[in-house]
């Protein structure tokens, strides 16, 4: 396999950057807007936070939460079952020419800003930034 001349960081390239963002945008339109043929999806708000590529653009994994985190596993179930509509979908809009294969994950982001913030206001811890 030949090496990308065009980026050698251990982070993700401009080009997976960009196209996670768009793949995230179309999800969040179409789980917005109901536009899925599954009404148990459609009752659902869901967060898509992120959404990570792989390097050869085959797989996108999106990072997604339930509004109010309730139903974490039935989201997954729901999404899981309707990922190839939405693979489709977001293909569409994407115009590469494959449609990564999508897969889902909870998002834990907002739980570990939780325990920040619980970690950052012990007394322990304001002493040691205080002095």
């Amino acid at each position: 396999m030949a090496k990308n001349k065009f980026h050698d960081g251990p982070g993700p390239s401009q080009r997976q950057l960009r196209v996670g963002e768009l793949i995230r945008r179309t999800l969040s339109e179409v789980l917005a807007r109901g536009d899925v043929h599954d009404p148990e999806l459609n009752r659902m708000s869901i967060t898509v936070g992120e959404v990570r590529i792989s390097p050869d653009l085959k797989i996108a994994t999106a990072y997604v939460l339930p509004l109010g985190g309730k139903g974490q596993d039935e989201v997954l179930k729901l999404l899981a079952r309707n990922k190839g509509e939405l693979r489709r979908m977001a293909g569409k809009k994407l115009g590469l020419k494959y449609a990564p294969d999508l897969r889902f994950q909870l998002d834990q982001t907002f739980d570990q800003m939780d325990d920040t913030r619980r970690m950052l206001n012990q007394d322990a811890v304001r002493r040691d930034i205080d002095d």
